[in-house]
């Protein structure tokens, strides 16, 4: 991993005449067209900036569905053998994790496997060397236990089909416009229709556990108002896509203020069994509760488990 001032030299998003499909014979060749630096690791980036690409290369704990990806971390291991958990802290761990928050794009690469079995773990192999497969934003970060130890895992879903990084000819903002240290930006971004599915939602579900709640955040209790109306935020425990799978129903489901509801959704807000509400590893209150809104316990363990120790 590459320090932090060294790093900034390094694109994130597109590299420059690099294009989706393209194949490098090796790592070196890779690494030569900035695609992916690192001679041997899978992840290159840092903490502070995010992660610059991953390899696949038939990992066994990955599984590569094309479009999606869940991506197992980097640590803890011996002689290819896992023998100790990993833990979000690990270099390349922390940068795919500061994506995620930041959202910044990360670049995909997928390498030939050294045998059949591995080529068998990823999704249209190149028939040799390394294939760049472009952009894909990591959706969520938790810990599985994999064979007695605890995995750190990635989700990731390609970028959609719209101008991203590039900009427009002429349309960049002269950089006298803004300050030195922010990007020129784009005067007329462009737009395109994305197709794609979404989970449907029973906005009767949230409006109504919005209500008994009377729009007041049940782990910080704060009230927000707009023009005179309560707003709040319909927080699934269990989310509904991204492999949770989890009910559209009100014991699936808190009343939380936009910042509750980032923390809980990135594991940053936990609620333990006695309804105790930690942030970031710190005890700030209890939930608040309401006779009428029942919440099931095993929605809140999937969560608890899923984000446990996440506190970095």
């Amino acid at each position: 991993m590459s320090s932090p001032g060294e790093a900034e030299k390094w694109p994130l998003g597109e590299i420059p005449g690099v294009t989706v499909g393209d194949v490098f014979a090796d790592r070196s060749a890779l690494a030569a067209a900035g695609v992916h630096r690192a001679g041997q690791a899978g992840i290159t980036g840092t903490a502070a900036r995010g992660a610059e690409s991953i390899v696949l290369s038939g990992g066994y704990a990955d599984v590569d569905g094309g479009d999606t990806i869940v991506y197992t971390g980097h640590g803890g291991q011996q002689g290819k053998k896992q023998v100790e958990d990993q833990t979000f802290l690990a270099p390349g761990n922390a940068a795919l994790k500061t994506s995620m928050i930041k959202l910044t794009p990360v670049r995909v690469v997928r390498g030939r496997g050294k045998t059949k079995e591995r080529n068998a773990h990823i999704h249209n192999p190149p028939a040799s060397g390394y294939r760049y497969d472009g952009l894909y934003f990591v959706d969520d970060c938790y810990y599985e236990e994999v064979d007695g130890f605890r995995l750190c895992r990635f989700r990731l879903s390609k970028a959609p089909r719209v101008d991203v990084i590039a900009t427009s000819p002429g349309a960049l903002l002269e950089s006298k416009e803004w300050h030195s240290e922010l990007p020129a930006g784009n005067k007329n971004p462009g737009k395109r229709a994305f197709e794609g599915e979404r989970v449907v939602r029973s906005v009767e579900v949230a409006n109504k556990v919005k209500a008994l709640h009377d729009h007041t955040c049940q782990a910080c209790g704060s009230r927000l108002e707009v023009s005179g109306r309560g707003y709040a935020e319909g927080a699934h425990i269990r989310a509904l896509a991204g492999g949770q799978d989890g009910p559209d129903e009100p014991d699936n489901m808190l009343c939380l203020c936009p910042n509750c509801h980032v923390l809980f959704d990135y594991g940053a807000l936990i609620v333990e069994k006695d309804y105790s509400v930690f942030r970031n590893g710190q005890l700030v209150g209890k939930l608040r509760t309401k006779p009428g809104h029942p919440i099931r316990d095993e929605h809140l363990e999937y969560h608890r488990q899923r984000y446990a120790d996440q506190v970095n």
